[in-house]
């Protein structure tokens, strides 16, 4: 099983919980930064000599810089980092925005933090190069 080495930003903190909580449950994924707004993001990355972060999930509303800002900034300065965006918003518009500018992928965030478990792995589907099936 791959395993992503993964950074969460989120600004609410309770959301930040859930979520690194079942990010660190599920054997495909490893939290190794969890962050509350792209400005913390961007400074960690920078300080690192060569980020072993595969994976950025960001919320898109946030204070600083938000998921947009991340998703063009990631992509812009580390080619080996993908970006996944999350959001509340189901709105194909947002969404579309997100692909366009880069992210590899968008999904909307379940309504309550108990089913981020389903996300997870929902995701993680998403993300493996394995199953490819149309």
């Amino acid at each position: 099983m791959k395993r992503f080495k993964i950074a969460i930003v989120e600004d609410d903190e309770d959301e930040r919980f859930f979520m690194v909580d079942a990010f660190n449950s599920f054997a495909g994924f490893e939290v190794v930064g969890e962050f509350g707004n792209g400005d913390q993001l961007m400074a960690w990355l920078g300080k690192q000599a060569d980020p072993t972060t595969e994976l950025v999930i960001t919320d898109l509303n946030m204070p600083g810089k938000n998921g947009y800002d991340i998703i063009s900034e990631v992509r812009s300065k580390y080619s080996g980092i993908d970006v996944v965006a999350t959001s509340t918003s189901s709105v194909d518009a947002t969404r579309n925005k997100c692909l366009a500018m880069g992210a590899r992928q968008f999904l909307v965030k379940p309504d309550v933090f108990i089913h981020y478990q389903d996300y997870v792995e929902r995701l993680y589907q998403l993300l493996s190069p394995a199953k490819s099936s149309n």
